[in-house]
């Protein structure tokens, strides 16, 4: 338990999922992101519902840290691991909830045979191989950070002229809040050959399909409404049952 705490809190010798690069044979010449390809890899994962990426974010962590301290069918202790990743699926505007997938890479050593999680809301999530566009920048991140980052990664790409998709994307972070310096977060988007692969799944067995999304609390998403806006947000019949009685909620990742 010491062991998996102490690397969580200080980010010192985790393992990484493996990926290679176009720069191994000299083929991408951008200096602002970075071609990936991941090899296929497990991860253990859940699903959450809401209009805060960075509230997700943390609920998520917190249920799959309890995964990793034994709290799975064989009651292991597996090893922290980085990056973790945040799978965002937009939501139609401003005031829609958003899908989020927060994920630990599982380690080499249980890559084969994952423990079964006991959470119902946590799950093995069987990634295959794709190819990603990858931003990396430094500090201490947050949702209008992750936002401005996508944003520039989406310029590089469309200067460039590669062909991308939008959404769904990923945001990925390296680090524990004690780290100050030398900190490493990221934003990626899919290639568009690559999208489908980039979709959270779990294998054939369907027993061990993804669960619904949990929504987020209640007071969670109530701290996102914004009683001092100037002017009210539209809002789409498919996400508010009505337009007259909808408060204006502050703008999700890609919104």
């Amino acid at each position: 338990m010491f062991k998996v705490i102490g690397q969580t809190l200080f980010s010192s010798g985790l393992q990484h999922p493996a990926f290679t690069t176009p720069e191994e044979t000299n083929v991408n010449k951008a200096t602002d992101y970075e071609i990936r390809t991941y090899a296929p890899t497990k991860w253990v994962s859940t699903t959450l519902t809401g209009t805060s990426l960075d509230e997700a974010m943390a609920t998520g962590f917190r249920r799959l840290f309890k995964y990793i301290q034994g709290n799975n069918v064989n009651k292991v202790q597996v090893e922290m691991t980085a990056p973790v990743t945040g799978h965002v699926d937009p939501g139609a505007g401003p005031t829609c909830e958003s899908h989020f997938t927060v994920s630990f890479f599982i380690p080499v050593k249980h890559q084969a045979n994952p423990p079964e999680p006991s959470d119902p809301d946590v799950f093995v999530e069987h990634r295959k191989e794709f190819t990603v566009y990858v931003r990396t920048y430094g500090g201490f991140s947050n949702e209008n950070l992750k936002k401005e980052e996508l944003l520039k990664l989406v310029e590089s790409l469309k200067r460039d002229g590669v062909e991308f998709v939008d959404k769904p994307y990923y945001v990925a972070g390296y680090d524990s809040p004690f780290k100050l310096l030398n900190r490493r977060n990221e934003c990626s988007t899919p290639s568009s050959a690559g999208v489908e692969a980039a979709w959270p799944e779990t294998g054939a067995d369907p027993s061990k399909q993804p669960r619904q999304p949990t929504p987020l609390s209640a007071s969670v998403q109530s701290a996102w409404m914004s009683d001092d806006m100037s002017k009210e947000t539209e809002v789409s019949d498919t996400c508010s049952p009505s337009q007259d009685t909808a408060k204006p909620l502050r703008p999700s990742a890609l919104c």
